[in-house]
């Protein structure tokens, strides 16, 4: 029996293993440094508790208790030997294949920001969503039980980055500011003095959309009280203020990044010059050069189609993990690799309650308002992985919607909480030049 490694149960490695595991030929070893499976694109739903986090995670061992040649192990990987096919543990631990497949993923590339990587709150992992939950929670908690903290920034949020990730959690800011200040569950807070601040280098929003649907975003965003600071970059990130490209600095003590992905470390431990990004070059047949039954996936590799990179998609690499699997097949019947196809079927983003833009089939054809949110909502039920958080999902979505009411906020993560207020306490002027509705920042 042939044995394949997997290393990373994200959207590619899951679906590669998912695909192999129809196999009586096969056995399959997949390392993860966590025993689930993450639902990537509804993070931001957890980290503004619209969705609990069971809504977005998935046991792998549960996904798999049907496939007895599916060996899952919970370990991190720091280091393979890419002649030998071997992936080596933090713990020491061993796994050799005949093949082996890298897909272990991505963090967040804060790009030399100074203080971004100890004074943000990235979300890019479980983790991070309910980390960021806490802090939202524990910010708002502060504020209301001593108002004078507002003027220290409490209810200043800054989100960096205007891609989707960005963009969809500001918009779900807004809308959760608007039902906390109509619930008043804050009796002595002011919800509306919340200033949601979205900042990008570049010129606009959701940059990979047509310009009909970033005009539509920008005006969604700004309906939603979001402040766009475009063409404008974070130079330096401290505990309790941001200095902007432009010489301004905002107060605040939530400081999102959603500003860019790299490859996770593991990519600086093969023995082989990273891409762009830090992600790892791959063939057409997505097998790394000069090694015989490596292939790279997902947002570790460099995937090209075409001689155009293929963006860090879901979407990608769940069609990389199956094509991945089959060129696996191909190999075991000494048969030639082919080439991987990406299937685009469009893009889409949500920016809030009744509002959102798909761009969908082969013309990219605009969809905005009511329809892209149905829409949307649909297509994230659909690539949910288990029948029940399917179910589950729909039934918080449908809650909210209806009943305009937020799932439990629970601040579970206290250590959110040990926030110093005195620090910081000289004089900050922002900069007046702010797009969308006329805030002082402070």
């Amino acid at each position: 029996m042939k044995s394949v490694v997997i290393v990373g149960g994200g959207f590619a490695g899951l679906s590669c293993a998912r695909e192999l595991a129809r196999s009586n030929h096969l056995h399959i070893t997949l390392i993860d440094k966590n025993n689930y499976q993450q639902f990537q694109p509804l993070l931001y739903q957890v980290a503004t508790a619209a969705l609990a986090p069971s809504n977005v995670a998935f046991n792998l061992r549960n996904l798999f208790r049907r496939h007895s040649n599916v060996d899952i192990k919970m370990a991190e990987v720091v280091s393979v030997d890419l002649n030998t096919r071997t992936a080596v543990t933090v713990g020491g631990q061993k796994y050799q294949g005949d093949f082996l497949v890298l897909a272990a993923g991505s963090e967040a590339n804060f790009f030399g920001t100074p203080g971004a990587d100890k004074c943000t709150y990235p979300l890019y992992s479980l983790r991070d969503a309910e980390v960021l939950r806490s802090r939202i929670i524990a910010v708002l908690e502060s504020a209301d039980r001593d108002p004078s903290l507002i003027d220290k920034g409490a209810l200043n949020f800054v989100i960096v980055g205007a891609g989707p990730t960005g963009v969809e959690m500001a918009g779900a800011f807004g809308d959760a500011a608007q039902v906390l200040e109509k619930e008043k569950r804050f009796k002595d807070l002011a919800a509306d003095q919340a200033q949601i601040v979205l900042v990008d280098h570049s010129q606009s929003v959701l940059n990979a959309f047509s310009e009909k649907s970033r005009l539509y975003a920008k005006e969604a965003l700004r309906s939603r009280g979001v402040q766009l600071r475009l063409g404008t970059s974070v130079q330096e990130v401290a505990a309790d203020h941001v200095v902007l490209s432009d010489g301004s600095r905002i107060k605040t003590r939530t400081v999102i990044w959603a500003g860019g992905l790299k490859a996770s470390a593991l990519s600086a431990n093969l023995g082989l010059k990273p891409g762009r990004g830090g992600r790892i070059d791959v063939q057409p047949d997505l097998t790394v050069s000069g090694f015989e039954g490596v292939y790279a996936l997902g947002d570790f590799a460099n995937i090209t189609e075409a001689g155009k990179p293929l963006p860090q998609l879901a979407s990608v690499a769940e069609q990389c993990g199956k094509w991945c699997a089959m060129n696996i097949a191909l190999d075991l019947e000494h048969k030639p690799r082919k080439s991987f196809r990406y299937l685009d079927k469009g893009i889409m983003a949500m920016i809030g309650r009744n509002a959102a833009i798909a761009e969908v089939g082969a013309g990219r054809r605009p969809i905005h308002g009511f329809v892209a949110f149905i829409s949307w909502l649909g297509v994230h039920v659909a690539l949910l992985t288990s029948t029940r958080a399917k179910i589950e999902a729909l039934i918080e979505w449908a809650w909210d919607y209806f009943g305009r009411n937020r799932s439990n906020p629970i601040l579970d993560r206290i250590e959110e909480t040990d926030i110093d207020w005195n620090s910081g306490n000289e004089e900050m002027q922002a900069s007046t030049d702010i797009e969308g509705p006329e805030r002082k920042i402070s």
